[in-house]
């Protein structure tokens, strides 16, 4: 028997059920990025030159964690068709074995860049007074990967199955814990030395690893959609070679979406000390107002999947519209709002910077007005992926960031009087041209087609033998 909460994500009105998942993802998504600002405002107070320590950083462990997230995406894209289709024991299946895969992963990960994070810094050609404040930040971001991975599979599993509140909690409580160890860790206090640029890492390092272990908790005792035991647990190759393929095209999406910023710092970097920190500022700005578009493109996620493992494909179709005119229309409007005030935005972290306030708002100016197309952009990509379309969305982000943004970037910056603004005008022009294609790509309708629901229904047979055989049901 369904839920009220199902009923509604699957039958009632769209609007509704979009306002209840995206509200407090939404809020959650506010709080996460509460990491990175509080990060951004107490590190900015050590110079220009710790602001750029973290700004080159971001990117690197971003494109570690983005090859080991398609097992994450292939995971919660199925436990939210099942929920669909209402099928609770492969729902906890799934999310057993997506926990297996991605804690395993991380660590694997999580070590090889700890290992080389030295030659990565030297390649891209950080400046010396950035070096070493970075590898340390680094490095410790490395030693977290594997809390960050367990935590964000939490959130995404909680998503799928439509609880998106006890997630919200969760953020809200760690990221004020962290507010008040960023200032202890980076500047000391008594006994506790200062460690810098580091102590920014080291709280997020904690507060992470606290939260990861609550949602290990939470699963386990079963009262929010999804109920673990240990011995769901045990690997089942059968599943883990069905995520892997389903999965490999999300990773090389999101490696995609982590590569392409790491090859702009090189451009960045080489314009100097100045442009890489207006530029990281610019990038934590960009990332805070396009929130509310993050938020809606999740929630269209989440009902686009449980839609399809439904069986309702049209119904799909007008939660992905719906969805993505709201983003179009939230973020232009916030796009106006940061035009207006992009100094004002830029002091808030370096407030005795000017030359880099003056960078980070032409930054900001250039691209802003471009914004509603970043919000159409992340929820018809989003559709793609819930619908089981990988391919899609790993072919839109191949071509947003080798065959457009990076080529424009360089050809603007190096090879015309732009200079460093030919970097910032490489992003209104690749997210206008970037959500047009998808639009069509999307109205074209050949996602409606896609197999994963058989598929899924294939592996929904193995994964239940090998429940059965466990004696788990």
């Amino acid at each position: 028997m369904p839920s009220d909460r199902q009923k509604l994500f699957l039958e009632g009105p769209i609007g509704g059920a979009l306002l209840r998942l995206a509200i407090p993802i939404i809020l959650g998504n506010l709080l996460q990025t509460g990491y990175q600002l509080t990060d951004a405002f107490w590190v900015g107070r050590l110079g220009a030159a710790a602001v750029a320590a973290v700004s080159v950083s971001f990117p690197v462990t971003f494109l570690v964690i983005a090859l080991g997230a398609g097992l994450g995406i292939a995971g919660a894209t199925l436990s939210a068709q099942y929920m669909g289709a209402g099928r609770q024991d492969l729902v906890n299946h799934v999310a057993a074995q997506t926990m297996l895969m991605v804690t395993v992963t991380s660590a694997v990960l999580g070590a090889a860049g700890y290992a080389l994070a030295p030659p990565l810094l030297k390649l891209l050609g950080v400046a010396p007074d950035v070096y070493a404040g970075a590898l340390g930040f680094m490095r410790v971001s490395f030693v977290g990967i594997i809390f960050i991975f367990v935590y964000a599979m939490f959130q995404a599993l909680m998503r799928g199955v439509g609880e998106t509140r006890t997630p919200l909690l969760i953020v809200f409580g760690t990221v004020v814990l962290n507010f008040l160890l960023d200032p202890l860790f980076i500047f000391g206090l008594g006994p506790l030395p200062p460690q810098g640029v580091m102590g920014a890492a080291l709280a997020t390092l904690a507060t992470k690893g606290l939260a990861a272990l609550l949602g290990i908790a939470i699963f386990l005792r079963g009262r929010h959609g999804i109920q673990l035991s240990w011995r769901g647990f045990r690997p089942d190759p059968a599943y883990i070679k069905r995520a892997f393929f389903l999965g490999l095209p999300g990773s090389i999406e999101l490696s995609t979406r982590g590569l392409g910023p790491m090859l702009l710092s090189f451009l960045v970097a080489s314009f100097g000390t100045v442009t890489l920190a207006g530029y990281g500022i610019g990038s934590n700005i960009l990332q805070f107002v396009t929130i509310p578009a993050m938020g809606l493109s999740q929630a269209v996620s989440t009902l686009v999947s449980q839609n399809m493992g439904a069986g309702n494909q049209q119904r799909a179709a007008r939660v992905t519209h719906l969805g993505a005119g709201a983003s179009f229309a939230i973020l232009s409007v916030v796009g106006l709002m940061a035009y207006l005030f992009a100094p004002a935005l830029v002091s808030f972290f370096v407030p005795r910077a000017p030359d880099v306030i003056a960078e980070g708002a032409q930054f900001i100016r250039i691209m802003c007005l471009a914004w509603g197309g970043i919000g159409v952009q992340l929820c018809v990509v989003a559709a793609f992926r819930a619908s089981g379309n990988m391919l899609a969305a790993m072919v839109i982000a191949l071509v947003s960031q080798f065959v457009l943004q990076f080529p424009l970037a360089y050809i603007l910056s190096k090879h015309t009087a732009l200079q460093a603004s030919g970097l910032f005008w490489s992003f209104p022009i690749t997210t206008i041209i970037v959500a047009i294609v998808s639009v069509g790509w999307f109205a074209q309708g050949g996602w409606k087609k896609t197999v994963l629901t058989e598929e899924s229904r294939q592996a929904a047979q193995v994964a239940e033998e090998t429940i059965n055989e466990e004696g788990i049901r």
